[in-house]
């Protein structure tokens, strides 16, 4: 039995390099468990400084303070001021379509200002785009001739308006008015939502028909009503 253990060393202990192992055997889970553990700590701080300052200034509606910006991720306050001013800096000199400012106490992004025809255009220009030509020309027919049914609007334009008054209802720029007494038909009229669109305060501020209308338009008038009677 004493020869048996005497390999173990003369003196009876573990070798060295049994040492060392059952050492490193010992500490490898210890090193795993630590891994495990500091893992999800990293994977948990999320995004960096840059993406995390990008995700939250596309969602504010007023310029917000670096103060508060600091305080949601838990930065230096110091440490998020030079970062905002990077990032300005560096869409400046990328000539983005956008720039940082800071103005009234807070960070916020704004179009740049070489961008502003464009934006404008397309604010103003993109909503008249969805209103095609027939929508445009019932939309008309109903400010000027409200309270009017189908039957009329179809017949000033001389094709069926069905599809596109309810379009237009869809959008919120005409909406029903009651019946007609004599007929029980629908009548329509323009909402606030078409004032507002137009800038309007009244339909009273509507401009004068007179100078765009044909000759004898009275005499198209009663052409339309001996229809719509008929």
């Amino acid at each position: 039995m004493e020869d048996r253990a005497g390999p173990a060393g003369d003196d009876g202990a573990t070798p060295p390099e049994d040492v060392e192992r059952a050492a490193d055997g010992e500490a490898a889970p210890r090193a795993d468990m630590t891994e495990g553990e500091a893992g999800p700590a990293e994977g948990a701080d999320g995004p960096g400084l840059r993406a995390s300052l990008e995700a939250i200034l596309l969602v504010v509606d007023e310029p917000v303070p670096e103060i508060v910006i600091a305080q949601v991720l838990e930065r230096p306050r110091e440490e998020v001021a030079a970062a905002l001013r990077d990032l300005a800096a560096s869409y400046d000199a990328e000539e983005r379509g956008f720039d940082l400012r800071e103005v009234a106490g807070g960070w916020r992004f704004y179009t740049r200002a070489v961008c502003a025809p464009v934006v404008e255009r397309f604010v103003r220009d993109g909503q008249e785009v969805r209103l095609t030509q027939a929508a445009l020309e019932t939309l008309a027919v109903v400010a000027y001739r409200q309270p009017v049914n189908r039957a009329r609007v179809s017949a000033v334009r001389g094709v069926n308006c069905d599809s596109v008054l309810r379009t237009l209802t869809l959008r919120g720029l005409v909406e029903e008015a009651g019946t007609e007494t004599e007929t029980g038909a629908i009548l329509y009229r323009t909402t606030g939502y078409f004032l507002e669109r137009l800038g309007l305060a009244s339909l009273g501020e509507l401009p004068d028909l007179a100078p765009f209308l044909p000759e004898h338009v009275e005499d198209v008038e009663d052409a339309v009503d001996e229809r719509q009677g008929t």
